[in-house]
C-alpha cells in the first residue's frame, strides 16, 4: 500500500515538473504533506522527509550536513570538528584549493635536500598557476588581496571583508569592471561593505589606504552602488563615536554625553546635509568639555581626520541644539 502510494506520487511529480517552467518550480517546496495536509517530519537517520500523519515519503536521499562523527558528551563534542576549513568568499577559489607550505621540511620537521627543495619549488609554481587558470580568477585574486590589505589597515572585522568580497564578485559577474581599475572597484566595494555592516569608515580614511586617488574612488563607488542597486543607508554619526572615543582615551561619561548631543541634534534635524564624521568629531570634542575633561581640537582633528574649522562650526551647532532640547524639556 505504502510503496504504491510513493510510486504514484513520484510519477505525478515527474509529470508536473516537466510541464512547469523554471519560474513555477521555484516555490514548490511545501511545509505540509501534499496528499493529506499533515505536518512533515525530517528523518535524518534515513535521509528522508515523511508525513507524520499518512507516512508519505515526500523527499528521499537528502544530503546529511551534520558531522561525520559521534560524540557522547559535551567535552568530546568540543574536541572534535569537521574535516577541512570552511569555504570563504575572501579567497578567489573559496578556499577549496591546496597550498604547498614554504618551510621546505618534511612531515617529521626535517629539512629537505637540495634536489627535493627544487622539486617543491617547481610544484609550488605549478600549483599557483593551476589555482589561477584564467584572467577572471587572476583578477579576483588580485582584488581580494587588495581588499584584505585595506581592511587590515583600517582595522575592519572579517564580516566586512566577506561582504566586500561578495560585492566585488557581483561587480565582476555583471561585467562592471571594463574601463575601471581593479583597485578602484575593490576600494568602492570595501567602503560600501563597511557602510552596510554598520562599521563605517570615512572617505578620507579609505582613500588614505587605497592606491587610487579620491576622485576616482568616489566616482567608482557611485557607479557600483547604482549598477548593483545596493541598499546603503546614510551613515549615523553615532557609529563613529566609539572608535573616536577609544583613540582619544576619553571616559565613558564623556562618550555618553557625546551620544546625547548627537541624539538631540538628530531630533532637531541638524544632521541633515551635514557630514556624519564632522558631527561625530564635534560631539567627541564637546562631550569631554561638558564633563570637565580636557581634549583639544587638534587631537580630535588628527583622530577624525576633520579640519578644526569644521569641528568648531559643528560644535556650536550641537551646543545650540542641546540648549534648545533642555529648554523644551
Amino acid at each position: 500500500m505504502t510503496s504504491t502510494r510513493i510510486q504514484s506520487y513520484s510519477e505525478q511529480t515527474d509529470v508536473s515538473n516537466e510541464e512547469r517552467t523554471d519560474e513555477e518550480r521555484a516555490p514548490e517546496r511545501e511545509e505540509t504533506c501534499p496528499e493529506c495536509g499533515g505536518d512533515l517530519v525530517a528523518d535524518s537517520e534515513h535521509g528522508e522527509t515523511v508525513c507524520g500523519a499518512c507516512g508519505l515519503v515526500v523527499e528521499e536521499d537528502s544530503v546529511d550536513r551534520g558531522p561525520e562523527w559521534r560524540a557522547f558528551d559535551a567535552a568530546e563534542k568540543d574536541q572534535k570538528s569537521r574535516v577541512g576549513a570552511p569555504t570563504t568568499k575572501m579567497m578567489h577559489d573559496k578556499g577549496l584549493s591546496t597550498n604547498i607550505g614554504w618551510q621546505d621540511k618534511d612531515a617529521y620537521g626535517n629539512s629537505l635536500g637540495s634536489r627535493q627543495r627544487e622539486k617543491m619549488q617547481r610544484l609550488r609554481k605549478w600549483n599557483e598557476r593551476f589555482r589561477t587558470r584564467d584572467s577572471k580568477e587572476r583578477n579576483l585574486k588580485q582584488a581580494l588581496g587588495e581588499i584584505d590589505r585595506m581592511a587590515s589597515a583600517l582595522g575592519l572585522p572579517e564580516d566586512v571583508r566577506e561582504t566586500a568580497s561578495v560585492i566585488y564578485r557581483r561587480a565582476l559577474d555583471e561585467d562592471l569592471l571594463p574601463g575601471r581599475s581593479i583597485e578602484g572597484v575593490a576600494t568602492a566595494s570595501l567602503y560600501a561593505a563597511a557602510r552596510q555592516t554598520g562599521t563605517p569608515r570615512s572617505i578620507d580614511e579609505v582613500a588614505n589606504v587605497s592606491r587610487i586617488d579620491e576622485m576616482e574612488f568616489k566616482r567608482t563607488y557611485r557607479y557600483i552602488v547604482r549598477e548593483l542597486n545596493l541598499q546603503i543607508q546614510p551613515a549615523d554619526p553615532e557609529d563613529y563615536v566609539a572608535r573616536f572615543a577609544s583613540d582619544l582615551g576619553i571616559s565613558d561619561e564623556s562618550e555618553r554625553r557625546a551620544r546625547e548631543l548627537l541624539r538631540n541634534a538628530k531630533r532637531k534635524g541638524l544632521h541633515s546635509g551635514k557630514s556624519p564624521v564632522g558631527l561625530a568629531a564635534a560631539a567627541i570634542y564637546a562631550g569631554p568639555l561638558l564633563t570637565n575633561e580636557k581634549v583639544t581640537q587638534a587631537e580630535v582633528s588628527e583622530v577624525a581626520q576633520v579640519s578644526e574649522v569644521t569641528i568648531r562650526n559643528r560644535y556650536h551647532e550641537l551646543l545650540e541644539a542641546d540648549d534648545d532640547a533642555y529648554a523644551a524639556a
